[in-house]
């Protein structure tokens, strides 16, 4: 990074979202990245971000990274460091082909572009969030590091472009990279989005809130998940490592829980009750049945273990960590 003992500045693409609003209240609770303080952020989205209470400065902006203009305007701040989490999810990007194209391709590489245009000496940071979406069947039980992205998704193609991308750019010195393949974050708080892998959340969440939730796929579909505690992790360790241990590799999968949607259901039993479990309906969505059965099951996340990530152990501590972020404690309306 570029930062100096004054601090270094962050942007943050896709604030607004879920994962974005968790980082920049760790980051604020924190004051720091590693040994540098945080000298101030920069908060950007398709729709504005919330503006958080600090004494450091903030910026908050709404803007779309596809859009002529909006890149450079980001890159003026100079950022040391950016977290580039800007995405059309799974389900979206697969029913509007064009949308998902623009944003997830078209806006990654125009930011990319933005920064080598800027020019040396300017070399930040650059931390981007892709998905085990880049890797389609037919694959083994469990996907080892060395396992070929071949997505069979729009999505998982436009993330498998982006860590291209992302590899080449830092191969010239454009930037110092490194994209994070994020499992499926559960359980992600608030309402549904339009992602395939939404219900994997919905059936903890909902029932967690005296709440009725779909399952639109058998129990014996199998999953890698993480927390979005453990997601922020992710995310400020891969902003403070050092990269030279990466290599040319420059994208790696982030370990995670693997689990069947039954063993979800039982984590909540024994940690919810009966009660809960009773408000999960079985109703079969073909599409999602469909998308879901092309994505990968469990890995042996070897490379990113010896780098330091980790995630949970057990899906009775997904839930939990839920109840405690979320709920504060408590079960139930």
């Amino acid at each position: 990074m570029t930062g100096n003992d004054k601090g270094i500045k962050v942007l943050i693409i896709g604030a607004a979202g879920m994962i974005g609003r968790k980082l920049t209240a760790r980051l604020l609770a924190d004051g720091r990245i590693g040994e540098k303080s945080l000298a101030g952020l920069v908060l950007a989205d398709i729709v504005m971000p919330e503006q958080p209470r600090a004494v450091l400065a903030i910026d908050t902006v709404t803007t779309d990274l596809s859009a002529p203009g909006a890149a450079e305007a980001l890159i003026a701040h100079r950022p040391d460091l950016i977290f580039h989490l800007a995405a059309v999810v799974s389900g979206e990007a697969e029913a509007d082909f064009d949308k998902g194209y623009r944003i997830n391709l078209d806006g990654t590489r125009l930011l990319f572009e933005a920064i080598r245009h800027a020019g040396q000496p300017y070399r930040p940071r650059l931390v981007f969030t892709s998905s085990i979406a880049v890797f389609g069947a037919p694959f083994p039980e469990v996907i080892g590091d060395d396992f070929i992205p071949a997505p069979l998704t729009s999505y998982g193609t436009q993330k498998a472009i982006g860590e291209l991308l992302l590899s080449d750019y830092s191969r010239r010195g454009i930037f110092d990279g490194i994209g994070i393949r994020l499992p499926t974050i559960c359980v992600r708080p608030g309402l549904p989005n339009k992602a395939a892998s939404g219900f994997f959340s919905s059936i903890i969440r909902e029932p967690l809130a005296g709440k009725e939730a779909v399952l639109p796929v058998p129990d014996d579909v199998r999953h890698s998940h993480a927390s979005p505690r453990a997601a922020v992790a992710f995310l400020i360790h891969a902003a403070t490592i050092d990269l030279a241990r990466l290599g040319a590799r420059r994208n790696l999968s982030m370990p995670g829980l693997s689990v069947t949607v039954g063993e979800e259901i039982e984590a909540l039993r024994r940690v919810a009750g009966e009660g809960a479990v009773r408000l999960i309906r079985r109703e079969p969505d073909p599409l999602i049945a469909h998308i879901v059965e092309g994505w990968p099951r469990a890995f042996k996340a070897e490379r990113a273990a010896a780098l330091g990530f980790t995630a949970e152990k057990s899906f009775d501590e997904i839930v939990r960590i839920h109840i405690d972020d979320e709920l504060a404690g408590k079960v139930g309306p």
